[in-house]
Formats: structure tokens, C-alpha cells, sequence
């Protein structure tokens, strides 16, 4: 028996613990972070309304209220960010990105030398490389998109076994700064169609580093269950001929079994189709696809998604700030950056129309090319953008060589207003964030970006981003505030 003193003595302790853990919570409910930021336009992707001037309410890490300033006031204790003149974005999207790479291009002559001679040999080397040096190299690409407006990325491959996953990790924890990443571990690919001719006594080790390899279905859904095993957020799979419609959605399969979308690195016009028919949920490049893949891709609901790295000059610039050319590349590399911007802007012959024109008018069409933008655009598929950005630029920080690929879209045919909605609106909702981030509207993560002019009026804005928030919390401000 507890004597009776001793009973109300526990009582009231028991009684003031209760008060204390009140009151801590109190206290830290009271204590969330209130910001305001304000500016003199907010640009939505989704509709192309701007709000002016414009107010955000930010609550902790989320959107609280958007309105006008007269409509939205600063409550007690809110921090109060004034960006002046400039125009609110939500923070961009880069949908596909190789943060833990960042290949020197090779010598011209160890080009010439070599198997894929512009990519394996710094693909190699970064695969000698300690997991922990190449996850530390992704923290430092991570924090340089970030800087430059990147606030989420989907990450496809080129990460070794988990390095992506660890750097998605510890941005999520907090220790150290980056944007949000969806990861997708090693990618899947056929042995040959990255390295050829490796050391025998070294090869398996080396391709099982950095790919998944697939062969037959059983193999296939497999190699989906090995990526789980790390946690990785998406399915990336490099499609070549070698592959079977049967291995491709068996991988699907398994992977929308597991919650997982897939995306499909689908350059030539079979494996455009092989993806389709497999169910993949976003179809990466896609060069050679063609009209009657775009309508398949609409109607089944897949996304097209654009890595323009390579058009316009982009290799050109690299060569040039890494190695000396020959007289003889550089007229080569000259030629090649316009074939590849070709490849843009004249890629598909367009189809001829069936008994709407005469038969001469019937030639001339065929001899037409229409865009692949534009086709796009015209399909009435979905899409969105990714720099593809796995490259050592000189002279740029891994962001600034990222946001300079959005802009060519523009020169390539698209609407300023559509390539925004690429790299913020409809890569939320291909990446299956739409609900999190992509605009800036109460409910969604206090991703923030601002540029100083009108973004719709010069697309280059996107590459001169001067105010970066990413989860509340202001990573870059450059512009006036108090």
C-alpha cells in the first residue's frame, strides 16, 4: 500500500508533468515560422494569370494564403521579405538530371580511340570512383541547382548502387542543403549498350555498379525488387533494340505493383514504340518519335518529356572551354550542332494529309518538317523538361549549365509560358508531386523562386534567378528586402 501522503505527492507530479508537456507543445505551436514575402507580380504556370502585386503567406514549411498585399496582412512576429519589382515563380523542376557525374569531355584523340569515346570515359572514372566521393560530388551539384532556382529534381541514374538515394536522404534530414530529390538508383540497361570491351576479370563488377542488367522477364522484375532494396523512388530503364516487349512490361508491371513510375530513356522510333506498348509512365529524349506515337502517348496518358541538352552549341561550348580542337573537329562540331539543332526544329516529316490537298500540294508536304516541339505541342501530349545535365561546362556551376538548357525550348519553338509550365506545373504532376509542389498555392511546399523581370517577355530570365526559397527557408536573396 502506497501511504496516502506519498499517493498526492504523485499526484502532483503527475499533474505538473501534464502541465509542462502542455505547455511545450503550446510553445511550439506558437513558435511556427511565419514569413510574408511580397512582390509586385506572381506569375501562375497552370493558367498564365499574374497576380500584382502579390503577397505569400508562409507557414513553417508550407503555403499558407496568396493574395494581394490589401487582401493578406503580416501577423505578429511574421518576417517580412519585400522582393520590389520583381516576378514570384514556384521553384523549378528539373525532371531529368545526373547529379553524381560530371565527366571532363576527352582528348580528340582518345575520343576517336574509344566506345562511346564522348561519355565512357568519364563514365568510368566516375565509376572507379569511392561511393563516398561521388555522393559528396552530388551534394555539391545538388547545392548548385539549388542556387540557381532548382527546388526539386528527378535524379535517373548514374548515382552508383544508392548514391542518390543517400543524397536524397540527407537533404530530407537536413544535413546538408539541396533540392528534393526523387532517386532512381541504377538504372537498367542491356550489357554492350553503355561500355563494350571491358576487362573480363573486371567487367561484371564494374556494369553491376552502375546498371541493372536485364535479361528475360523474370530477370526483369527482379532487377525492379534489387532497386527497391534501396528505396528508390522511380524505375529508370535505357531502352535499346536489344530489349523485348515482354522484358519492358514485365519491368512496368512490377514496378507499378510497387507504387514506382517508370521512365523510359527512348531515342529511335522502335524503342519509342516498345515503351509504349509496355506502359511506361514518361518517355525520355524520344528524337524519332512520330506522329502516331505522340496520339498513342495522349491517349494513353504518358508524358513526353524534353532533354534539349544538346541543341544549339551546348558541345561546342564544352570542346571549346575544355580542349583545343583541331582544324578539322571544330568544322565537324560545327556541323553536328546544327543537325542536332535540326533534330528540333525539322525532325519528323510531317504526314501526308489524306485528300485535303491537291497531289502537288501533297509533295510539297511531305517534303515539310515540322518541329519536334512543335509536333509535341500540337499532339496534345503531356510533357515537361529535364536538362539532362551530366556534364562539366567551364565557366558555369552545375546550375547555371542546368536552367540554360529551359531557354532553348523557346528558340526551338515553344511558348515562354509553356516552357515555365515544363519545368513547374506539368513536371509536378509527371513526377506525381502535383500535390506538393509546382505552384505556389496553399497546401504545397514554400518553394519560391523570383527573377527580376518578365519571364514571359524574355524566357533568359529563368537563367538570372535572384531569389531561391526552398521548404520557407531563403537559400539565395539577391534582391532588396527588410
Amino acid at each position: 500500500m502506497i501511504p496516502r501522503v506519498r499517493k498526492v505527492r504523485l499526484y502532483f507530479l503527475c499533474y505538473l508533468l501534464a502541465v509542462l508537456i502542455s505547455a511545450v507543445q503550446l510553445g511550439a505551436q506558437s513558435a511556427v515560422h511565419l514569413t510574408l514575402v511580397k512582390a509586385a507580380r506572381l506569375l501562375d504556370p497552370r493558367t498564365g494569370n499574374v497576380l500584382a502585386p502579390a503577397a505569400v503567406l508562409i507557414e513553417g514549411d508550407k503555403i499558407k494564403q496568396v493574395g494581394s498585399p490589401s487582401q493578406i496582412s503580416a501577423p505578429n512576429g511574421a518576417k517580412i521579405i519585400d522582393l520590389g519589382t520583381a516576378t514570384l515563380l514556384p521553384g523549378l523542376i528539373d525532371s531529368h538530371t545526373h547529379l553524381l557525374v560530371d565527366p571532363v569531355l576527352p582528348a580528340e584523340v582518345e575520343r576517336a580511340r574509344r566506345y562511346n569515346g564522348s561519355f565512357v570515359p568519364g563514365l568510368l572514372l566516375a565509376i572507379v570512383e569511392s561511393p563516398s566521393k561521388r555522393v559528396l560530388l552530388g551534394a555539391q551539384m545538388a547545392w548548385e541547382d539549388l542556387e540557381s532556382g532548382i527546388t526539386t529534381v528527378r535524379n535517373l541514374g548514374h548515382s552508383g548502387i544508392d548514391g542518390d538515394v543517400a543524397l536524397r536522404d540527407a537533404i530530407n534530414a537536413g544535413r546538408v542543403p539541396g533540392p528534393r530529390i526523387l532517386a532512381s538508383g541504377r538504372k537498367f540497361a542491356k550489357e554492350g549498350d553503355y561500355v563494350q570491351s571491358l576487362n573480363p576479370a573486371l567487367a561484371e563488377a564494374i556494369l553491376d555498379q552502375e546498371f541493372l542488367s536485364v535479361d528475360g522477364p523474370d530477370q526483369a522484375r527482379r532487377a525492379v525488387q534489387k532497386n527497391l532494396l534501396y528505396a528508390v523512388d522511380v524505375i529508370k530503364v535505357t531502352i535499346s533494340e536489344n530489349y523485348t516487349l515482354a522484358e519492358m512490361t514485365a519491368i512496368v508491371d512490377e514496378a507499378h505493383r510497387q507504387h514506382r513510375k517508370v521512365a523510359a530513356h527512348a531515342v529511335d522510333t522502335s524503342s519509342v514504340q516498345i515503351a509504349i506498348d509496355a506502359g511506361v509512365d514518361s518517355i525520355e529524349h524520344g528524337n524519332d518519335v512520330t506522329d502516331q506515337q505522340l496520339k498513342q502517348m495522349r491517349d494513353k496518358g504518358m508524358f513526353f518529356d524534353f532533354t534539349p541538352t544538346s541543341y544549339g552549341d551546348f558541345f561546342t561550348r564544352i570542346f571549346e572551354g575544355t580542349i583545343a580542337m583541331s582544324l578539322t573537329l571544330r568544322p565537324e562540331r560545327l556541323d553536328s550542332d546544327e543537325r542536332t539543332r535540326q533534330r528540333y526544329d525539322d525532325l519528323a516529316q510531317r504526314l501526308k494529309s489524306e485528300a485535303k490537298f491537291p497531289d502537288e500540294s501533297d509533295e510539297r508536304e511531305n517534303q515539310r518538317y515540322n518541329s519536334l516541339v512543335q509536333r509535341v505541342l500540337k499532339s496534345g501530349v503531356k510533357f515537361a523538361a529535364g536538362s539532362d545535365m551530366g556534364w562539366f561546362y567551364p565557366e558555369k556551376t552545375r546550375g547555371q549549365a542546368s536552367v540554360s538548357r529551359f531557354p532553348v525550348l523557346h528558340e526551338a519553338g515553344m511558348q515562354p509560358l509553356d516552357v515555365i509550365r515544363a519545368i513547374t506545373t506539368n513536371a509536378a504532376e509527371m513526377l506525381g508531386w502535383q500535390d506538393r509542389v509546382g505552384a505556389i498555392e496553399p497546401g504545397k511546399f514554400a518553394d519560391l523562386v523570383a527573377v527580376a523581370g518578365d519571364p514571359i517577355a524574355d524566357i533568359h530570365e529563368l537563367e538570372r534567378v535572384h531569389f531561391v526559397m526552398k521548404d520557407g527557408q531563403v537559400v539565395r536573396n539577391d534582391l532588396s528586402s527588410h
